[in-house]
């Protein structure tokens, strides 16, 4: 993908560890409609960025709604205050495939446009810190802010490049997606691509699934921010966020047993249907045609290691693919019942987040290819 290069060129250093759901019955999706109730967000011009990121997560839930392997759950419905912490909790409690924060940028110098997604990490570049920072200070209308989130102070580029960032396992996956939704902006849209940047949102620290923080555009330039603001650029937006997150499902998802039961009328408590083992439905085929092959990805890295056991937990016979990112698998196999046997191998390894791929004459393609 273009974006990866634009990823290299804000220089993203990072050792991850793929993550992949094979556990729930439908693809759970959260959108994450950025602030809200008594913080505004970005206004200029009378464009306010609470009300288009609602406005624009809600279009977007509408479209997944109708897939009936999708699962959506909102942060917020309406105009309220949620905590950054909390938005977190949500995505978490819920076992989310993904988690979506929809934003718009601004910028004093009102030229600036074009949109961006993020992904979770530290760096120094001075443009993405600015972001970071603009949308982490809501965390001071919290109660105890600094206890919540580890000393964190909005007014100390320090406190953003010395966040710990957790779950890196999840930073593949995250590009990935990323990409996608860039993409659909500037090849469907054709708005202007900032790329895929790496920034540490607290609104994405703590969210242990791939994840996301989408700034659709400036509100203080008054033209963009009128597009932003409209519904008819409203429901392009969402569209382009909505086809990007089914074409990452239909990459990646693969349906099993595991029900989720939200509590309501209370959006911030769900519960989910405990399981025993993860379990894939409709894989009674055991023999596929030899020119499927599946195997087990286990971890993902910048860093190129030695295949040797003592690097992966004592796993043997894993195999590397060279690239921008390393990936690494293990096992390769044309029976699918034995890549399941391998991938519950790796995970009693400790690759908690392995999960299985398929390549058809060497091209990878979905699971449910595959499996048809």
């Amino acid at each position: 993908m273009n974006s990866f290069f634009k990823i290299a060129v804000v220089g993203l250093l990072f050792s991850a560890t793929s993550f992949y759901s094979q556990n729930n019955a439908k693809f759970r999706v959260v959108l994450d409609a950025g602030h809200g109730g008594n913080d505004f967000g970005a206004v200029y011009h009378g464009y306010v960025e609470k009300n288009n990121a609602l406005n624009v997560a809600l279009k977007v839930g509408r479209i997944l709604e109708a897939d009936a392997l999708t699962q959506v759950i909102y942060t917020r419905k309406t105009d309220v205050f949620i905590p950054l912490d909390e938005r977190a909790n949500i995505a978490n409690k819920a076992k989310a495939d993904i988690f979506v924060s929809i934003h718009c940028n601004a910028n004093k110098n009102t030229v600036a446009s074009g949109t961006e997604t993020y992904v979770m990490g530290v760096t120094r570049n001075a443009s993405n810190l600015e972001v970071a920072k603009k949308e982490n200070e809501v965390v001071t209308m919290e109660k105890d802010y600094k206890i919540k989130y580890d000393g964190y102070d909005p007014n100390s580029p320090e406190s953003v490049i010395g966040m710990t960032v957790v779950q890196e396992e999840f930073l593949d996956q995250s590009i990935e997606l990323a990409a996608g939704i860039q993409e659909g902006f500037e090849n469907d849209l054709g708005r202007k691509s900032r790329g895929v940047k790496q920034a540490g949102f607290l609104v994405l620290r703590k969210n242990y699934m791939p994840r996301v923080l989408i700034e659709m555009g400036f509100v203080s330039n008054k033209e963009e921010g009128a597009y932003l603001s409209s519904d008819e650029g409203q429901e392009k937006i969402a569209s382009a966020i909505a086809k990007a997150i089914l074409d990452y499902k239909k990459e990646y998802f693969v349906p099993g047993t595991e029900e989720y039961v939200p509590e309501t009328p209370k959006v911030n408590e769900v519960k989910t249907t405990p399981i025993d083992t993860p379990k894939v439905k409709d894989t009674k085929s055991v023999s596929v045609t030899s020119n499927i092959i599946f195997k087990v990805q286990i971890s993902a890295s910048s860093k190129k290691m030695e295949l040797i056991p003592s690097n992966f937990n004592g796993l043997s016979g894993v195999s590397i693919e060279e690239g921008a990112i390393h990936k690494y698998y293990f096992g390769s196999t044309s029976n699918y019942e034995q890549s399941k046997r391998d991938l519950e191998e790796a995970k009693a390894k400790g690759y908690s987040s392995a999960f299985i791929v398929a390549y058809k004459n060497g091209q990878k393609i979905t699971i449910q290819e595959a499996l048809r």
